[in-house]
């Protein structure tokens, strides 16, 4: 995969672009600041960007607004956006205005190597990948949980588990249920979050978004 990385932290970038380079991945370039970022992205088109939510010159959402435009002006680039703390607001704009593939993960979570390269061959790949810290903070702090009142408390913690990334077998092992048990709370949350079989594949991330437009609202 040909990846760009945004990253502030000196060695936190190495780190990262050292990693990425040893598991096979082909780092395109690796940067200090959004600026950059987005000068890198519309120049190489890589596959992937993997970037930082604070960075200069404010170190408040530069990330974020990059990772904006580039979904706008760049579609095809899957995101992988990392942050220090979770931060609800910056992660409920970006994920509701998603188009395409989008991972949003804690740093702390790069520490996991195996997890970590399993969300970017994720996203790399198209898919969508939300750390459940930031998916837990989106649940507790809701102003308006309208969307997801009727669902059971196992049905949530489905929910939670899919919009992590996992496959159906993944949950069945995290939650101790059989794999047919996983496929029927999945279809009973679709049906309680009105989510219809002509919407394909896609149930799956707009099952997360369904809550998340409903709190902006």
């Amino acid at each position: 995969m040909r990846i760009v990385i945004a990253e502030d932290s000196v060695l936190l970038r190495a780190g990262l672009e050292r990693l990425l380079s040893e598991s096979g991945h082909e780092v395109l370039a690796a940067l200090p600041d959004a600026t950059a970022l987005l000068e890198a992205v519309g120049r190489l088109r890589p596959d992937l960007a993997l970037i930082d939510v604070r960075m200069p010159p404010t170190f408040t959402d530069e990330g974020i607004r990059a990772a904006s435009l580039i979904r706008a002006q760049n579609p095809e680039v899957a995101l992988l956006v990392l942050s220090q703390y979770v931060e609800e607001r910056y992660a409920s704009e970006l994920i509701a205005d998603s188009r395409g593939a989008l991972g949003y993960v804690l740093k702390d979570r790069v520490a996991d190597v195996e997890e970590f390269l399993r969300v970017v061959e994720s996203v790399g790949a198209g898919g969508t990948a939300l750390d459940a810290e930031v998916i837990q903070q989106i649940l507790v702090r809701s102003r308006r949980r309208s969307a997801l009142a009727a669902l059971t408390g196992r049905e949530r913690e489905v929910l939670q588990l899919m919009a992590e990334g996992r496959s159906n077998a993944a949950i069945a092992a995290e939650l101790f249920i059989s794999a047919g048990s996983v496929e029927k709370h999945i279809s009973s949350l679709f049906l309680k979050l009105g989510l219809s079989p002509v919407d394909g594949e896609n149930r799956r991330v707009l099952a997360v978004l369904r809550y998340l437009e409903s709190e902006e609202n």
